[in-house]
């Protein structure tokens, strides 16, 4: 007894034709939605193929992320100028990249004298890529970043811990900035 028998309960030789019969109709079928995502339809995000004339990471490498004051600023440009180089050199800019941040620290798990034993550090990030040439606002949105960390009565591991919360939300500000470059810079936008 084969797979297709036992599974579809079909016996015989007149059960296995109709299996095969339907997976060639599926197959047959199947061409045309496959066939949608050739050039015109899809384009794999993080690809290196050509897009509007120029390779998706030169136009990434092409983004100048302006200074952000702060700790954290510093840290999110960092994070956004590795990524949009890979820790190589840029290319001349063609676009900047404006961050604005606000920070903010909630107290959870508050006792009864008042002291938090877990606290939420957010970023929240308004951006706006302006294109150089013509100094028009391509794309603009926010984002947000959310940590947590423990609090406890070593000062140092409070410093410590907050310090760490505050590199965790800048990465996911950066992260997420990045994609949203991506899909702003392969598409006709830009």
């Amino acid at each position: 007894m084969s797979l297709a028998e036992g599974r579809f309960g079909l016996g015989g030789k007149c059960g296995l034709a109709a299996v095969r019969g339907f997976l060639l109709a599926s197959a047959v079928l199947s061409l045309p939605v496959l066939g949608g995502c050739g050039s015109g339809g899809f384009h794999p995000l993080y690809g290196s193929a050509l897009i509007n004339g120029s390779a998706i990471k030169e136009r990434l490498a092409a983004v100048d992320v302006a200074p952000i004051p702060g700790r954290v600023g510093q840290r999110i440009r960092n994070e956004l100028i590795f990524q949009t180089t890979g820790g190589g050199s840029p290319a001349p800019p063609k676009y900047r990249l404006d961050i604005a941040i606000r920070e903010s620290v909630t107290s959870m798990l508050v006792a009864v004298d008042g002291n938090a034993g877990s606290q939420i550090y957010g970023i929240d990030a308004s951006y706006s890529l302006v294109r150089l040439s013509d100094k028009k606002v391509v794309a603009s949105g926010s984002s947000y970043g959310r940590a947590s960390f423990d609090r406890v009565s070593s000062i140092f591991a409070n410093v410590e811990a907050r310090q760490d919360a505050e590199n965790r939300a800048a990465e996911t500000v950066g992260e997420e900035l990045r994609t949203r470059l991506l899909a702003v810079l392969a598409s006709d936008q830009a």
